[in-house]
């Protein structure tokens, strides 16, 4: 059995969009998917790349924006773009998720309320509601994600991410084959099925 390592950000519309497809990936490929949250900006910037987020190149988010709601259409999942992109929380909070219970379900709700509903990353409620939703202990998630544990939890996954050659999200690796992007999974899925060679 393979191993997909998922390496995705909450803050991602596009780790959004791959992550609705990669389930339905790892099962028909008989492979496992192993989720690894990551942060974005420190991601680029251990990578050596310093330049703007997408947001702040308003020609780039002209084009962005519309691309992104094509691809939500195609997938039929709603997209609504979030009041704050700061999803520390939601990111180190996926690890205590990864430890007490069911990931995909807390990683598939965290974007359907991120990136389908529109809500403020930063709202500690919208936390607790899909703990609560998905049969975590919400008590525990949110002592977790305030505490020097989680910081310090989350820190290391990041560092562990950086070395392994993680620059953004979302990025899949098999093997030793990197997959960047959204629209890299049918490049994903061919690999795994044994219809492109690696490179």
């Amino acid at each position: 059995m393979k191993t997909i390592d998922f390496y995705f950000d909450f803050m991602s519309p596009f780790s959004y969009l791959a992550n609705v497809k990669l389930p339905d990936i790892a099962e028909k490929s008989n492979a496992r998917l192993v989720y690894h949250p990551v942060d974005i900006p420190s991601a680029k910037l251990a990578a050596g790349n310093y330049g703007p987020s997408n947001r702040e190149v308003k020609p780039k988010i002209a084009v962005m924006l519309p691309d992104i709601k094509r691809w939500c259409a195609l997938y039929n999942v709603p997209f609504k773009f979030p009041k704050d992109l700061d999803c520390t929380i939601w990111n180190t909070a996926s690890l205590f998720a990864k430890e007490h219970g069911d990931i995909r379900a807390f990683v598939n709700e965290g974007f359907h309320r991120i990136w389908g509903c529109g809500i403020d990353a930063t709202d500690q409620i919208e936390l607790r509601k899909s703990a609560d939703k998905i049969g975590l202990n919400s008590n525990e998630l949110l002592d977790y994600v305030n505490s020097t544990k989680g910081s310090v939890d989350f820190k290391k996954a990041c560092v562990n991410a950086f070395q392994n050659g993680i620059f953004g999200a979302p990025i899949m690796v098999v093997d030793d084959q990197y997959f960047w992007g959204n629209d890299r999974l049918d490049f994903l899925e061919g690999y795994l099925m044994g219809d492109i060679p690696p490179v």
